[in-house]
């Protein structure tokens, strides 16, 4: 390293600007219709539906976490597909909800968790400019 140029990692964080903000909003809005299509498929065609809705997360939160570049791209897609879901959990007054007492219903919410959490580790990590090698040197 050069004694005379900061380190990339002693540089201050910038903020995200309007254009990657307003990214964000639209994976947490796109999060929650997957979330919505997800809940009404995966009981119609089970095991097909069920498979169809957690592959849609997946793809969403793992194409937002490449597209952007980052592991909060991922997060915010999640964030949206579980507000979506949660809502979707919640029996009105009347006594009617979305959500039957099945294993089906109970592997889509769990098993979406999970692919979350999984998209979410597998994005890639923003690195300094300094090069291709690693940090940790």
């Amino acid at each position: 390293m050069s004694g005379d140029r900061p380190s990339a990692l002693a540089q201050p964080i910038r903020p995200p600007s309007a254009a990657r903000i307003g990214a964000y909003l639209g994976l947490f809005v796109l999060g929650a219709v997957v979330g919505a299509a997800g809940a009404l498929v995966q009981p119609g065609w089970f095991p097909g539906g069920l498979l169809l809705a957690l592959a849609a997360e997946a793809g969403l939160c793992l194409g937002a976490a490449r597209l952007l570049r980052s592991r909060a791209a991922a997060a915010s897609a999640a964030g949206g597909w579980m507000l979506a879901v949660i809502l979707l959990t919640t029996s009105r007054p009347e006594g009617d909800f979305l959500f039957a007492a099945g294993s089906g219903s109970y592997l889509f919410l769990l098993g979406g968790i999970g692919v979350a959490v999984i998209c979410a580790t597998l994005a890639p990590v923003r690195q300094p400019h300094d090069g291709p090698a690693r940090l940790g040197k």
